[in-house]
């Protein structure tokens, strides 16, 4: 269950991410990949135009990358079940930010994984950038 702290750091990132104006950074998105219902914390796409008109309740295409929050009541296993799932079925990153050690790490198809403590966090998929001190604040 999300805290008072998962909230402000799903907040601050998806503020530090949006400042990535190619990219729509959207908020606990229904997805259904590899027949699996999921929703992440945050859903990275591609920019496309909003319709207004034609909602979805429920993607099946892959976002570019994911990010989860680590919540005080949840476990690391069930998170990295997850980011294979996604990692499998089309997703290029996924972002794991664990708000107690201030960290964020990225996973990547190809296995391997980068943990960011200070400075800029710099996603070698998308290219998207987010600065740490901006997130933890």
């Amino acid at each position: 269950m999300p805290s008072k702290n998962h909230a402000i750091v799903q907040t601050n990132l998806a503020i530090e991410l949006g400042k990535h104006k190619s990219y729509r950074v959207m908020s606990e998105l229904s997805l259904e990949l590899g027949g699996r219902p999921l929703t992440p914390d945050l859903s990275v796409y591609a920019r496309q135009p909003m319709d207004v008109l034609h909602d979805e309740v429920q993607l099946t295409e892959p976002p570019l990358t994911i990010v989860e929050i680590l919540s005080p009541t949840q476990g690391s296993l069930p998170v990295m079940e997850k980011v294979e799932c996604y990692l499998r079925n089309g997703v290029k990153s996924c972002w794991v930010v664990n708000p107690p050690q201030r960290a964020i790490a990225i996973y990547t198809p190809d296995g391997k994984f980068k943990t960011f403590v200070e400075g800029q966090v710099k996603d070698p998929a998308s290219g998207l950038t987010a600065d740490l001190d901006s997130i933890f604040s």
